[in-house]
């Protein structure tokens, strides 16, 4: 009887063994897997804050560019020295729609602009939101479609300033008003890179959800 009972407490004792040995080797495992996903996210991590802070980035440039063009045509007006009672030849951006159009334009990109750095900053702190970055990507499209249609219009004006057509008998104009053209055509270009600045800006905020 004395035999039968010490047979039986070892076999329990040796069962208790493998048990444990079995739990300090699933304990090992599990730790191991999670130091090497651990490791895997890190780099990941960087990548996408290197993208918001990019993208933060593009945003004030796109501000710069978009208020300068702004402020450029805004205050762009000529008055040509010779005059007579009745005829003055003077040339200011409110007589052309488009021009006016241009103005309001960049404008509201440059608020836009101003208003999205909060939400580009949010990237930044946390760079797996897709709230924010999907927010961010809609409105840009936006504002990219209404600043090239802006630009494009005011490019066309100031083409024809330049060169005028002889199918429509349209003057140029530019030849008389030559400041005024100019500050018109470095109104165009800041557009144009308000407008490259966005176009940069949709892809980047595509990629970025495409990665969560």
């Amino acid at each position: 009887m004395k035999s039968e009972v010490s047979a039986v407490t070892r076999v329990v004792d040796k069962n208790k063994g493998i048990d444990k040995g079995k739990g300090v080797t699933w304990a090992v495992s599990v730790s191991e897997k999670d130091s090497f996903s651990s490791t895997k996210a890190a780099p990941f991590s960087r990548w996408k804050k290197g993208i918001a802070v990019t993208d933060f980035v593009l945003r004030l440039g796109a501000i710069g560019a978009a208020m300068g063009s702004a402020v450029t045509m805004g205050t762009n007006e000529e008055q040509l020295p010779f005059f007579t009672q009745f005829l003055q030849f003077h040339a200011q951006w409110s007589d052309f729609p488009v021009f006016q159009f241009f103005v309001f334009a960049n404008g509201v990109i440059s608020g836009y602009a101003i208003l999205s750095l909060p939400f580009s900053y949010v990237c930044i702190v946390q760079p797996h939101a897709v709230r924010p970055r999907l927010l961010l990507m809609t409105f840009d499209t936006v504002m990219m479609g209404l600043i090239s249609v802006a630009a494009a219009g005011a490019a066309a004006i100031v083409y024809v300033g330049h060169n005028g057509s002889q199918d429509a008998n349209w003057m140029a104009f530019c030849q008389g008003f030559t400041n005024f053209c100019q500050a018109a055509s470095e109104a165009v270009v800041l557009s144009f890179v308000a407008a490259a600045f966005f176009l940069c800006l949709v892809p980047l905020s595509a990629l970025a959800l495409k990665s969560n």
